[in-house]
């Protein structure tokens, strides 16, 4: 049984090979249907549905990360005391089993980070903007006009959509609750095609990264766009792509590639979640894996670390008035925060003018020490404007 609000087209994509309705509520309670499959998006009429599904004894099949970040724990938890299924995935990177691999492939390995390319739209929009040096809004006009960015890419461009996928893998790698609402997400938006040219002379590129992370207090959970040495597998994924790099103890770094979007990729996975489940259908629900990897009494109570408490490298570009002692003004500034310099550029002005940019690239530090830093910096006479601040990740 199919449910869609167009009917008469749900019937020539069917072939009339099965009954269509438009009402879905007729397919979650049907006594006769095992398994529903969820395509609907969102978080409204889709989480009443999904609810209704396992309350009536029926496993699921969801390819909807929004409704899973914000309410997977209800959701997780009606479904273990009903004995189904809820299998997603189609939720996270499209065609790429990635799902799978976290909570079955790689469950020998304690895993320590995850970093992935997980939005196929900002990605797309990242290597047109290197490739061709054009800024961003020209090149979202052309995402648009191929069909890689929604009318609307709000959920895309802003890291939205990333953080959904981010927070899922996160709670299956490391074992904690479902907490989309602490993640932090920043977009693509405020990317400059300066800084993607400034970051290629350094020997790096500029990915939008999903990166969560164990740490001795806590787990990072951020969105981002990142600096990757261009050496790097993962920062040499272009166009609509994606893929996720995972750090196990005992396996090392492992990569996963391929679409992740798009009608036949997300079929891909669907119909594998439908195997499974076909699979495990006469299994004792204890006897299955559980939905976040682990048992949901032996879920971790660790907290999720606040941006200001992560520890990574950091890119900073600040416009600076081509004077004796700015340079020395700006790296003592540093010094008293305790950041290190790891490279530094610093551009001839040109012909005529009174300004230019100096890049730097910090070693390891605290978040809180770089915000306090870019404060005093900011402060300076003699620094025009906002310094700009992208964080980078080695991924070694």
């Amino acid at each position: 049984m199919v449910a869609d609000l167009n009917v008469e087209r749900a019937r020539e994509l069917t072939n009339g090979e099965c009954e269509v309705v438009s009402d879905a509520n007729l397919v979650v309670t049907h006594p006769d249907i095992d398994i529903v499959i969820e395509l609907i998006g969102g978080y409204g009429i889709a989480k009443d549905l999904v609810l209704k599904a396992i309350a009536n004894g029926k496993h699921v099949v969801t390819a909807n990360k929004a409704l899973l970040a914000t309410h997977g724990n209800e959701i997780f938890k009606a479904a273990q005391e009903q004995g189904v299924i809820v299998a997603f995935e189609a939720a996270v990177a499209g065609g790429i089993p990635i799902i799978k691999a976290l909570r079955e492939g790689l469950t020998a390995n304690r895993i320590q980070w995850i970093a992935g390319i997980i939005n196929g739209t900002t990605n797309f929009i990242l290597s047109e903007m290197r490739d061709k040096g054009l800024d961003f809004n020209t090149v979202l006009q052309e995402a648009q006009r191929l069909g890689y960015a929604e009318a609307d890419p709000t959920f895309d461009i802003e890291g939205v959509d990333a953080a959904h996928k981010a927070t899922l893998m996160a709670s299956i790698a490391f074992g904690i609750p479902v907490q989309f609402d602490k993640a932090h997400i920043e977009g693509i938006t405020q990317l400059q095609a300066t800084d993607i040219r400034y970051a290629e002379q350094l020997g790096y590129r500029i990915k939008l990264l999903g990166i969560t992370k164990r740490t001795p207090h806590g787990i990072e959970l951020r969105v981002h766009p990142t600096l990757i040495p261009s050496r790097r597998l993962i920062a040499n994924v272009e166009g609509a792509m994606n893929a996720v790099l995972v750090q196990g103890d005992a396996v090392g770094a492992t990569l996963y590639y391929g679409k992740g979007a798009g009608a036949e990729p997300t079929a891909s996975a669907v119909i594998a979640d439908l195997v499974d489940i076909t699979r495990l259908f006469t299994a004792e629900p204890g006897h299955r894996v559980p939905h976040l990897a682990f048992q949901p009494d032996a879920m971790a109570d660790t907290p999720i670390l606040p941006m200001s408490e992560i520890t990574t490298s950091y890119y900073l570009r600040m416009h600076v008035a081509d004077k004796l002692g700015v340079l020395a003004a700006v790296t003592r500034i540093l010094a008293d925060s305790n950041i290190s310099i790891d490279a530094m550029l610093q551009k001839e002005p040109a012909e005529g003018e009174s300004q230019t940019d100096i890049i730097m690239l910090t070693h390891q530090t605290q978040e809180k020490f770089v915000d306090e830093a870019i404060a005093r910096i900011e402060a300076l006479s003699t620094v025009i404007g906002k310094v700009t601040r992208i964080r980078l990740e080695e991924l070694e």
